[in-house]
Order: structure tokens, then C-alpha cells, then sequence
């Protein structure tokens, strides 16, 4: 039986809750700040009031991750989209930001590369994200993902793993993982998250 291969970093994939129930979707639409473009799977991050994509490796922490968008484009229609085009006019952001929410990234060596190395043993340990080359405008996925061999205790690292995806187990070792964004005390008190 051949087992689902890793080809490409897809951003982080909302999939369950960290407590083993269901991820029911929930979400909460923000403004776009309109400098970049955004894409399905981005880790982002508020900053007065506006959504922009998130652009720490080591630190800080994001508020979530975009699942998508609406915003008008130059013919004043509304488009429904994955993702988000720089400069476009009323960008409305959906994010999920549930601070229990897992996510399943690809781990990458160099920010594309996909990297089967990382083992069990990583579980609990906190990771760096990897930002990749921003996505794709074919079919909106994000290319971020984690960064091979950066797992250390430091809790001002923005991910931590909470297990490995077996279904894509190689010979060496898992290139997907199961992480959460490590919320601050400061979102919870602010009721950002």
C-alpha cells in the first residue's frame, strides 16, 4: 500500500482541537490591511485592527491562521476567495482563532524543501516557522510551514507540537506534523482570541 507523499509546504490546515474533539470551524472575520497578499493556510497577526500576514520565524506570536476572504475587486464586485490580493478594496479576513485549535503543517529543511527527518521525540517541544515564498495565486495555499531541526523549550517560539501525522511516516522520520499557536496572556485578557 503507497502512502501519501509530502510534494510541497501548504500552510497550516485547521484539523482538530488539542483536547481530541472536532474543530467545528469557528472563526472571526478582521479587516485586511490591503499591503500583501495573503493566502489559505497563512499564519497572520492584528495589528491595529487590521489582519496582515505574520513574518516572525522565532518569535511573536500570530492570532491565528486566514481561511479565506472576501474583498471587491476593480469591477466593485464582492469575490468570495481563498486567498487575498495586495491592494484590493475591503478586504474582510476569516481567521480562525481559537487558541485550542491543531493544525497540520508540512516540515520543511529550507522553507520548500520538504524534510522527513523530525521524529516522536519532538512532541512537546516548541518550533520556528518557516515563511516560504508567500503562496500561490493558482489556488491560493500558503507556503509556510515548520522549520526542520529549529525545536527547542523556549516559550517565546509561536508553535508548539503537539504530535506527528503517521500517515506520512517515511523511513527517516515524519515531514508533517500536528502543532498550536502558543497564545499569550495578553490575547486571552484582551479577548482577541
Amino acid at each position: 500500500m503507497a502512502y501519501p507523499t509530502v510534494s510541497a509546504p501548504y500552510g497550516f490546515k485547521p484539523i482538530n482541537r488539542v483536547d481530541g474533539m472536532p474543530y467545528a470551524g469557528a472563526t472571526r472575520s478582521y479587516a485586511i490591511d490591503n499591503a500583501a497578499d495573503i493566502f489559505y493556510g497563512d499564519l497572520v497577526i492584528l495589528v491595529q485592527g487590521l489582519i496582515q500576514p505574520f513574518t516572525g520565524t522565532d518569535a511573536g506570536f500570530p492570532l491565528g491562521v486566514f481561511t479565506g476572504c472576501s474583498y471587491t475587486n476593480s469591477m466593485s464586485q464582492t469575490v468570495h476567495s481563498q486567498y487575498y490580493p495586495a491592494g484590493a478594496a475591503n478586504g474582510v479576513a476569516v481567521v480562525v482563532v481559537d487558541d485550542q485549535a491543531a493544525y497540520q503543517v508540512a516540515v520543511t529543511s529550507d522553507g520548500t524543501a520538504i524534510d522527513d527527518t523530525t521524529t516522536i521525540a519532538s512532541i512537546g517541544a516548541n518550533i520556528e516557522v518557516a515563511l516560504g515564498t508567500g503562496g500561490s495565486t493558482t489556488n491560493g495555499n500558503s507556503s509556510m510551514s515548520v522549520a526542520a531541526g529549529t525545536e527547542v523549550v523556549t516559550s517565546t517560539v509561536p508553535l508548539r507540537i503537539i504530535d506527528v501525522v503517521p500517515a506520512t511516516e517515511t523511513s527517516t522520520g515524519f515531514p508533517e506534523l500536528v502543532v498550536k499557536i502558543n497564545v499569550t496572556q495578553f490575547q486571552r485578557a484582551t479577548g482577541v482570541v
